[in-house]
């Protein structure tokens, strides 16, 4: 228990201690004693349960913050202290003491709602390590992170974590990534592997050259993120805010009229004003905007909370609205639907050798990083010959110089451009031509492979209620037929240049009722369309900048199931703050009629009680079943 809950606890316990001796005291001397005496006894409870509500009530007061919740609180409590001095006034002393222990009530328990959504946000808080083991020279000096500069080398020892990203350069060990992705499983890296800031090695020492300073570092985005999600706010939250402004001052002026025109109009307000001014603080009591005030935004923060916790980082409460209200989702094939990972299948050369063939084309190919490149590299064993002025050709391929021959490696767009008279193949793999000099010299047959869990997230998705799913890609149309049967997604794109890509998710949000629009995609390749979509979600997307900068939401890992979960945790959220919603303005209007119509009789002060403090106690225990909805979506997962 944190010293603020410790110290609402204990005035909770000394206001009730107090209070249960001031009664007593009224049970058995009260005939004796006059208003003021009495309000002597009952004082010290109040003051011990609601000091700090007046004083945050008159600082508001004097920074010109009149309307808010502690003001109606300290307005009908006061009143409530006052009413027994005026002739014919009933006095509600211990009525107002439970408002305000009530109060207090409710406030512990929003404490506690918000220190659980806080150590899911804390612990993913604990990835940013306070210093870096810096070689420099013979000597290894700790430094601050943000001190070391790119290209300097930094020791990682074993249990700690890797303060900066960078690449291991001597040792080889095991990553423990569980606050980054949510996964448990270790991910091994040996010399030549990306080190992710953040994550913690497990057995080795390891020596790693920092490739990127601490501000565009894994870590430092990802702490970036979740601190600033609360700021973006979701539409539910926002209606909260104005309802908040204009709400409180309606209820105060409502309060003076109940308390002030009823007894004008009845030709005795002497004897008629004490109790409608009983009715106008209860009115008060009832009314306070606390529960819809604290609750909206704490389900928000829980839901945020809760799934940073598990590798689904959500920038803020509108982005998860948009989720909740999903219907179309949009995937990239390559590296989302599919491993990424190429290798050649077979070589057809039209003219010379197939050892020929891919050594030209691996050459041209030798600078870059894209996939298809990797996966020619891989195939030749020979050494490469040299390539100049190399020109890429945006969703075509690449043009180069090699041994004084112009090289040209890419799709059949690029063969036509080239005036190359290329071969036609149906086939399912993705095809690389290559020509020289503008004559064509074969083709070679590259293949990707769909992720083990890309079908059980397509089966999840449906589950969920996504009536569309879409798949676009680069690639040609019979390697993109053959995924979209294997995956039952209801319909596909092919050959698509970057801009294709907008413009088809431009025709989707166009399209009527299609519902909100998400697109899934690795966050590298694909960042104009993740900021075009109405959600974008960046899958895999570990270390990878493009992806923390334009999606909305962000799966830390590369399980594709996480997209249903991160969705069905929205809609889990955004239903909780509904049924808060509907719950506080239920009572609450349902109760102010019967106390404005006089039909509370004596319990209209512990109805409103519970109309307020009880509500808000409820909506905030109903607020944190937000924080169970990542351990649903973990479950899922596994």
């Amino acid at each position: 228990m944190t010293r603020k809950q410790k110290r609402l606890l204990s005035r909770i316990v000394s206001a009730a201690i107090l209070l249960s001796t001031a009664l007593v005291c009224d049970r058995y001397l009260g005939e004796k004693l006059n208003t003021v005496q009495l309000l002597c006894i009952y004082l010290p409870a109040y003051l011990a349960a609601g000091i700090d509500v007046l004083k945050r009530a008159f600082k508001n007061i004097i920074g010109g913050q009149i309307f808010d919740e502690n003001f109606l609180m300290a307005l009908a409590t006061l009143g409530a202290l006052a009413i027994g001095f005026l002739p014919e006034g009933e006095p509600e002393l211990a009525e107002a003491v439970l408002v305000m222990i009530f109060y207090q009530i409710g406030e512990l328990f929003q404490s506690i709602a918000v220190g659980k959504s806080r150590r899911s946000i804390a612990a993913l808080m604990d990835i940013r390590p306070d210093t870096a083991r810096v070689l420099r020279g013979d000597a290894e000096l700790e430094a601050s992170p943000d001190t070391v500069a790119v290209g300097e080398l930094i020791s990682v020892r074993p249990g700690e974590r890797i303060p900066l990203d960078g690449t291991v350069v001597e040792g080889c060990s095991d990553l423990n990534t569980v606050a980054l992705t949510g996964e448990a499983l270790p991910r091994a890296v040996k010399v030549g592997d990306a080190a992710i800031s953040g994550a913690t090695n497990l057995w080795g020492a390891l020596v790693i050259r920092v490739e990127k300073r601490y501000s565009d570092s894994t870590v430092a985005r990802i702490l970036s993120l979740v601190e600033n999600a609360a700021a973006k706010k979701a539409k539910a939250e926002k209606f909260i805010t104005r309802f908040a402004k204009y709400y409180t001052p309606f209820v105060v002026i409502s309060a003076l009229l109940v308390a002030f025109l009823p007894p004008l109009f009845s030709g005795a307000f002497l004897t008629s004003f004490p109790s409608w001014l009983a009715r106008a603080l209860t009115f008060l009591v009832i009314s306070c905007p606390c529960a819809l005030v604290i609750s909206v935004p704490l389900s928000f923060f829980g839901g945020i909370g809760g799934a940073s916790r598990h590798g689904i980082l959500i920038k803020g409460a509108m982005h998860l609205e948009q989720l909740a209200k999903a219907k179309t989702v949009v995937f990239d094939k390559t590296g989302t639907l599919t491993k990424g990972t190429f290798a050649v299948t077979s070589i057809c050369p039209k003219s010379g050798t197939a050892k020929e063939l891919l050594l030209l084309a691996a050459a041209a190919e030798q600078h870059s990083n894209h996939p298809i490149a990797k996966a020619l590299l891989a195939a030749t064993s020979s050494p490469l010959p040299q390539a100049k002025e190399i020109r890429e050709v945006a969703g075509r391929g690449v043009i180069a110089q090699v041994i004084g021959q112009e090289i040209a490696v890419g799709n059949e767009a690029l063969m036509h451009d080239m005036g190359a008279a290329y071969t036609v193949v149906q086939e399912h793999d993705t095809l690389v031509h290559v020509a020289k000099n503008g004559i064509y010299l074969g083709y070679i047959a590259i293949s990707d492979t769909l992720k083990l869990t890309a079908k059980d997230a397509i089966l999840a998705l449906c589950d969920a209620g996504i009536t569309h799913t879409v798949m676009l890609t680069g690639d040609r149309a019979p390697a993109a037929r053959a995924v979209a049967r294997e995956l039952g997604i209801s319909s596909w794109h092919a050959e698509l240049l970057p801009t294709d890509k907008v413009t088809q998710i431009e025709h989707l949000l166009a399209a009527p009722h299609r519902g909100t629009v998400a697109f899934v995609g690795d966050g590298i390749n694909d960042a104009p369309v993740l900021s075009r979509a109405d959600v974008g979600i960046a899958m895999g997307a570990l270390g990878s900048d493009a992806a923390i900068e334009a999606a909305d939401v962000v799966l830390m890992d590369d399980d594709p199931r996480k997209i249903a979960s991160a969705i069905k945790a929205a809609r889990r959220t955004l239903r909780i703050v509904r049924q808060n919603i509907v719950l506080t303005l239920g009572v609450k209007t349902g109760v102010l009629l019967c106390s404005a119509l006089g039909l509370l009789g004596t319990w209209q002060m512990p109805i409103a009680i519970f109309a307020d403090v009880g509500v808000l106690v409820l909506a905030i225990l109903n607020a944190m079943r937000t924080l169970k909805t990542a351990n649903a979506s973990k479950n899922q997962t596994n």
